[in-house]
Parts: C-alpha cells; sequence; structure tokens
C-alpha cells in the first residue's frame, strides 16, 4: 500500500519570478495544492523531502521546481509501452538526423517540436529569430531546415524569461487532424488525500484559463489510492468530458492506463492536453507531461537516468552531487544551515533585521567538511551573494567538522566576501579553537540574533562599495 503525505504549502513553486510551468499552474488552479508522496525511503529522503517541503512554505511563489520533468518525446515513449495510442516519431539530434526520422514515419504531414522543459513553446522564439518550438512542415527537407533552426539554439518563452532554454534534441511526429480536443490529468489532491482525474470537454488551450473562467467545465474524479481505479469511474469521467458513446470505453480504457502508468513510475503529475478524437475516430494522446516525485528516485533509477540537467539551473545539479538541499533565491546573503527549520528560522532573522537571503541551503545532519566546501562554491557562484552566514546547531552534526569545512573552503576558494559563522552544540569549543587558530578573515559570533545583524551590515557595505566601484578588504576584529 502507498501512502501520500502533504505537499507543500503553495503548488505553483516558481524559478525567480517565472510563471509557473502549465502543467503545475493547472494543478494550482485546479486542485488546490498537490500532495507529494510520502515512503519509507530512509533517513536521507525524509530529510530531503522535510527540507523541501518546509523550504517551500517560507518562499512560497520562489522555489524552484524539485520534481523530475521529461522531455515530451520521453513522456510519449512511456505512454507508447502501456499500450496508448499515441502519435508515430522519434526524437533527432541533428538536422540531417532529423530528415531521416522524416524519411522514416513516410507522411508528408509532420510536426517539429522543439524539445524543451517549458511551457508556450508555440509563442517562443529562438535565437537566430525563428518563431515557434512546435512547427508544422510538409517534407523531409523542410523538417530539416526548420530543425536546424532548432537545434543548438536557445528558445525564449514566457517562462524562461530572458535566459531561455537550449534545445539540443526535435521531436518529429506524425501530423494527426483532431475532431475534437479534451483536457485531461491525474495528479495529486490534499483535500482527497490522493491522485484525482481531471477532464475538460477543453483541451487544446490553457486549461488555467478555463479553470478560471468556468470552473463548471471541470470535472474531478478521486481516486482511492489502496482500491486503485475502477473502470466505472473512467467511464464517467469520459462521459462528462463528451466523449461520443462510441468512444467513451475506449477513452476510458486509456485513463485506466494513464491511472497504472502514475502509480507505477511514481508521478506526481500526468497531464494529456490534448486528448483527442482524431479524424479517423480513435482516441489519441497527442501530447505529454509527466512530473515525477523526486523521492521515489531509489526505486525510478531508469525514469531519473533519463533526467536532461541541460534544462535545469546547473546549481542543481551541483548540489544533487553532493547530496545536498540547495534552492536559489534573489537575495545577497548566502546562508548555510543545517535542518531545514533551521535554515528557514535563519532566513526569517535576516529578512528581520533588512537583508535578503541569497538562497536556501540544508547541509543535514551528517554533512562532510567536503560537503561543506561543496556548499560554499554553490552559494559563491551567485554573483550577488556579497556576504555569507553560517548557522550550525551541532546535534547530529559536529561543529568542529563544519569548522575544518570552512577553513577550507575560504581557503580554497580564496573568498573575499565577509563571513560569518554562528555554532552552536556538539564539539563548538573545538570549532571555535579551529576558527582562532585559521588566519582567515571568518567573524564568529554565538548570538543569532548579532550574527544576522552583522551580516545584514556587512552585505550593505559590501554593496555600497561596489556601486562606488572600490575595492574593500576586512580585518580583524573589526
Amino acid at each position: 500500500m502507498r501512502m501520500r503525505g502533504e505537499p507543500p504549502p503553495r503548488a505553483d513553486m516558481r524559478m525567480r519570478g517565472e510563471p509557473p510551468p502549465r502543467a503545475d499552474m493547472a494543478a494550482s488552479l485546479i486542485c488546490g495544492r498537490l500532495s507529494a508522496s510520502l515512503r519509507n525511503s530512509g533517513t536521507r529522503n525524509t530529510l530531503n523531502s522535510t527540507s523541501k517541503v518546509l523550504a517551500a512554505s517560507w518562499m512560497g511563489g520562489q522555489q524552484q521546481r524539485r520534481n523530475l520533468s521529461l522531455h515530451e518525446y520521453m513522456s510519449i515513449g512511456l505512454l507508447s509501452e502501456v499500450g496508448i495510442s499515441v502519435p508515430v516519431g522519434k526524437v533527432a539530434s541533428s538536422s540531417d538526423e532529423a530528415y531521416a526520422v522524416a524519411k522514416q514515419i513516410g507522411s508528408k504531414d509532420l510536426v517539429v517540436k522543439a524539445q524543451v522543459l517549458a511551457g508556450g513553446r508555440g509563442k517562443g522564439t529562438f535565437e537566430g529569430g525563428l518563431k515557434g518550438g512546435v512547427r508544422i512542415v510538409y517534407s523531409p527537407e523542410e523538417a530539416r531546415d526548420i530543425s536546424s533552426q532548432m537545434i543548438g539554439r536557445k528558445l525564449y518563452t514566457k517562462q524562461t524569461g530572458e535566459a531561455g532554454r537550449i534545445c539540443n534534441q526535435v521531436f518529429i511526429c506524425e501530423r494527426r487532424y483532431p475532431r475534437r480536443e479534451y483536457y485531461f490529468a491525474i495528479t495529486m489532491e490534499r483535500s482527497y488525500q490522493g491522485p484525482v482525474l481531471i477532464g475538460s470537454s477543453q483541451g487544446g488551450v490553457n486549461i488555467e484559463d478555463v479553470a478560471a473562467e468556468n470552473p463548471d467545465a471541470i470535472v474531478k474524479e478521486p481516486i482511492d489510492i489502496v482500491e486503485g481505479i475502477k473502470m466505472e469511474q473512467a467511464v464517467r469521467v469520459a462521459e462528462k468530458m463528451g466523449f461520443p458513446p462510441l468512444l467513451v470505453n475506449e477513452a476510458a480504457e486509456n485513463m485506466v492506463k494513464l491511472y497504472e502508468l502514475f502509480i507505477k513510475y511514481d508521478a506526481s503529475m500526468v497531464e494529456i492536453n490534448p486528448m483527442v478524437e482524431d479524424s479517423s475516430g480513435m482516441v489519441m494522446c497527442m501530447d505529454a507531461k509527466i512530473n515525477f516525485d523526486s523521492n521515489a528516485e531509489y526505486r525510478q533509477k531508469k525514469v531519473f537516468d533519463l533526467r536532461d540537467w541541460s534544462q535545469e539551473d546547473p546549481r542543481d545539479q551541483q548540489a544533487a552531487k553532493a547530496d545536498l538541499n540547495y534552492i536559489g533565491l534573489d537575495g545577497t546573503i548566502g546562508c548555510l544551515v543545517n535542518g531545514a527549520g533551521l535554515a528557514m528560522a535563519t532566513m526569517d532573522i535576516i529578512k528581520l533585521h533588512g537583508g535578503t537571503p541569497a538562497n536556501f541551503l540544508d547541509v543535514g545532519g551528517g554533512a562532510t567538511a567536503h560537503q561543506v566546501t561543496e556548499a560554499f562554491k554553490l552559494i559563491t557562484s551567485d554573483k550577488k551573494v556579497q556576504a555569507i552566514l553560517v548557522n550550525i546547531f551541532g546535534g547530529i552534526m559536529r561543529c568542529d567538522v563544519i569548522a575544518q569545512g570552512i577553513i577550507m573552503a575560504v581557503r580554497d576558494l580564496d573568498l573575499k566576501i565577509p563571513i560569518v559563522v554562528r555554532l552552536q552544540g556538539t564539539r563548538v569549543d573545538d570549532a571555535k579553537a579551529l576558527i582562532a587558530a585559521s588566519p582567515l578573515k571568518i567573524l564568529a559570533c554565538d548570538d543569532l540574533d548579532e550574527a544576522a545583524k552583522m551580516v545584514v551590515k556587512l552585505s550593505e557595505i559590501v554593496s555600497l562599495a561596489k556601486q562606488a566601484q572600490v575595492d574593500i578588504t576586512f580585518q580583524l576584529p573589526i
């Protein structure tokens, strides 16, 4: 039996001011808050999950998305494996490969889709001026030409912002002609404490707009996580969505298969937009977006090995390799803390004294000196960081190990910005002795309130110096 826990207090978790991804926003408006999986996944997984949930509650809309999301062609492949009808297609990594794929498909009506993990691809613009990340073409030659203008270039959409996202591949698929378009999704909803089927007769459009303007157009059917989906439930949803009587059972069968995929792969979201009745009279899934529960990585290796790090913040990959819980924010004060609750309190007290945190970073209870060094690398890779506050309460974590890591990081990275360190707990006296014996400019402080005041002031000094284009150095004591 799989038990589902509670989600972060906000479901529309965004990357630094970006609008929510299409599927996430739809879920937010339709269902409210998503539920994350809670499983017997071991102490470290539990700590990671706790950190992310608590971080979400503090940061609201600023949190970066943490769930795994796959490219469209990968999601379509998973659907095909479980017997769901999808358009014939194949991925290509070069324009010549796109030409070969187009010839292999054998249809003169094709669609070239940029494989970029961002919503609004169809209305995006590529480097070089090409308009649209989803293009209809009528020959293999045209597929090659369009692909050459997509592959290796950044696509800019409302969700990517000015940074854009690199397009390394295109999905070439046959063009189908739908008679009717529907919206279908499966997600976790807190109010039902489990998965919910979501459907609408209005597919192929921004479902969040439909939910906001006409909530009655949205159909919801909760599923008992223990009993699983029943055929009559799927039939009921298909009927309410408006499928013709002759296609209701076929649509319901696809929904059952999608639910089985949802459970099999520990998905947190399966979105099909649109699910269609095509011109030949069959039900097909024309597009697929699937998000996966990051806590299930240990048993979903096949899926998580498909992760495309080029579509994510490089710091996320760096944090994952070092087994750190890191989320970038917009502030100027870097934070290195052990424990999600303490990290939140640290960010709160920085805000209280007029500063702005540059990140959430929980090194956990078993961090090594190497992990602390990696944490400093993460923090200082953000050029906006002008001071760092280290706040460690040594319970499981030993303060002297943290101190060794701090000293190693400051020396190896040749850090010039001020670092305020507040240590309490296990072997704190040893840690203080190590810091005091070090010739490095590390400012020790026993009181958290005083440490927060100090780091905010130092950040302001560095900011003013940069604005005045003046170099400054810090000497001890200040």
